[in-house]
């Protein structure tokens, strides 16, 4: 029985079949059942999220797979909603939502984070769930906080910490540590930033005029291969120097890859409301 199989096994059955649902994909080297695993950890992380059946929930950074956006739509039930924002990469989404099931049950909405299209309160909860790391620097953070604690009484955010307790969590963050400076390297930009410590997210709640309720490590046993990206795109990277330096990064870090697998890191959760 496979890792995914055995975790289902503990969870509701009827996200269980909402998730069977969730097309196969053929992304080598991913696993087929790739998106499903991503969205069965999501769905375990919002576990710890204050989502009330039949509310409104803003999701920041949905992506073009809904990987949130499914397990949120079965969580706010037949009577919630869920606006799920995305700055311009839709991919798969609404494919994806359509064979879940959830279509009727999810707004998309094309958008910058940092100037919400809504109105003050007007959702019950604002969430950005793995998408922090790609805001690009921390004052874009505070900037999408501040709007997030703008639009609803709370907010939930969750994030990978860069945090290892095994081996195959350490070979998901040697390669994901490479992601950052790539991007850096050919385009100029920042992308995919390096993970936060859980102290640092509340320090820029704070500073985006917002309360931490609640802090917590979530873990998850679950396999978390999105970190892998080809070698050949590092080839792209025009200084000699930085490109065999990144070059033996990434296949030090494949190397563990095929020795131990890759696993989620630990994930922290804060839930924080407006500050009086």
């Amino acid at each position: 029985m496979s890792r995914l199989e055995t975790q289902l096994e503990g969870v509701d059955s009827g996200f269980a079949r909402v998730l069977r649902e969730v097309p196969l994909l053929d992304n080598p080297p991913l696993a087929p059942d790739w998106l499903r695993c991503e969205m069965l950890e999501r769905y375990q992380v919002l576990q710890q999220a204050p989502v009330v059946h039949g509310s409104t929930v803003l999701e920041v950074g949905s992506g073009g797979h809904g990987i949130a956006t499914v397990p949120l739509a079965f969580l706010t039930g037949e009577t919630g909603r869920v606006v799920a924002l995305e700055r311009e990469r839709w991919g798969m989404f609404r494919e994806i939502l359509t064979q879940a099931g959830y279509r009727d049950r999810i707004r998309p909405v094309t958008g910058d984070a940092r100037q919400l299209p809504l109105t003050p309160t007007s959702v019950d909860l604002a969430l950005c769930v793995h998408g922090i790391r790609s805001l690009r620097s921390e004052p874009i953070m505070v900037e999408v906080f501040r709007e997030m604690l703008r639009v609803a009484p709370k907010i939930f955010l969750a994030e990978s910490l860069p945090v290892a307790v095994n081996d195959a969590q350490r070979a998901h963050l040697e390669m994901y540590d490479l992601r950052q400076e790539f991007f850096e390297a050919t385009t100029g930009e920042r992308d995919d930033l390096h993970y936060l410590a859980q102290e640092r997210l509340g320090q820029l709640v704070a500073e985006a005029g917002g309360v931490v309720l609640t802090s917590k490590v979530v873990e998850v046993d679950l396999p978390h291969a999105l970190a892998y990206f080809p070698r050949d795109l590092l080839k792209s990277v025009k200084d000699p120097k930085r490109r065999e330096e990144l070059l033996a990064r990434w296949d030090r870090a494949e190397q563990l890859l095929r020795l131990h697998g890759t696993d989620h890191p630990p994930v922290g959760v804060i839930v924080a409301a407006r500050s009086l």
